[in-house]
């Protein structure tokens, strides 16, 4: 029988890097996609509680796929795919992606694509986001195919340890990027608002920034790894219970 593999994204079902990477799965098993309606990037593991989600199937650009489109949150199109669209079938695989912008780093925290990726993970099922360091809409998403090639079949025939997703980001332009097992970096966004004034003089603010790599000469990160044309591959973990050597002494004490 073959493996049933559930692809979401946070740039819409309409994307040009979730429909490639349909593509690119497809060899692997029976590939249904359940995307946004629309861009949903930055909803992280954000749920709908105050309004009805409608799901559509959708013209699918590859033979042998299916395509839906869901008016919620990436995670609300894992949730409803193992509960409605998968007629109650537990995927082998969640994969999200090819997202539109990098992941590294801190971004995991705050991305959509990456959120859909945790919700898998949390149902027990392996799951794995790709994301491609350009966020230009006809991005040439090819330079994916090889971490993709390199890692769908290990994680389908093999497995990852349950209570792990992998966060893999590859440079674009760079084709046949080797794989590099890194650690997240540390970084964090800097200038992140501007402020303006409309028309009648009332101040208002809009998303801006830079992101900022607080260890720049760290040879194991991801953002390392980036810099220097390859593609990172990192074992993130769902339990965010700090260990035992970051507890303060005072906390030691309860």
């Amino acid at each position: 029988m073959k493996k049933l593999i559930l692809v979401s994204n946070d740039d819409g079902y309409m994307a040009k890097g979730v429909r490639d990477l349909m593509a690119m799965l497809a060899p692997y098993g029976e590939v249904v996609a359940v995307c946004p309606d629309q861009g949903r990037s930055g909803q992280s593991m954000a749920l709908t509680f105050d309004a009805p989600l409608r799901v559509r199937e959708e013209k699918s650009p590859v033979e042998g796929t299916r395509l839906f489109s869901c008016n919620g949150t990436p995670v609300d199109c894992v949730k409803i795919s193992c509960y409605s669209v998968l007629d109650g079938r537990k995927p082998d695989l969640v994969v999200a992606g090819i997202n539109h912008g990098s992941n590294a780093s801190v971004n995991v925290v705050y991305s959509g694509t990456m959120g859909a990726v945790q919700e898998g993970c949390s149902w027990g099922v392996p799951a794995i986001g790709f994301s491609l360091t350009t966020h230009d809409p006809d991005a040439d998403f090819s330079a994916v195919r090889h971490a993709v090639d390199t890692l769908v079949p290990r994680i389908l025939d093999e497995g990852i340890p349950k209570g792990t997703f992998i966060n893999v980001n590859v440079p674009a332009g760079v084709a046949h990027a080797p794989l590099a097992l890194c650690r997240e970096c540390s970084a964090h966004w800097s200038e992140e608002y501007k402020r303006y004034e409309d028309p009648m003089g009332r101040p208002f603010f809009m998303l801006a920034g830079h992101l900022v790599n607080d260890e720049p000469d760290s040879v194991d990160t991801d953002l390392y790894a980036l810099d220097h044309g390859k593609a990172s591959v990192v074992l993130e973990i769902l339990d965010r219970t700090a260990p035992d050597s970051c507890l303060p002494g005072w906390m030691k004490e309860l």
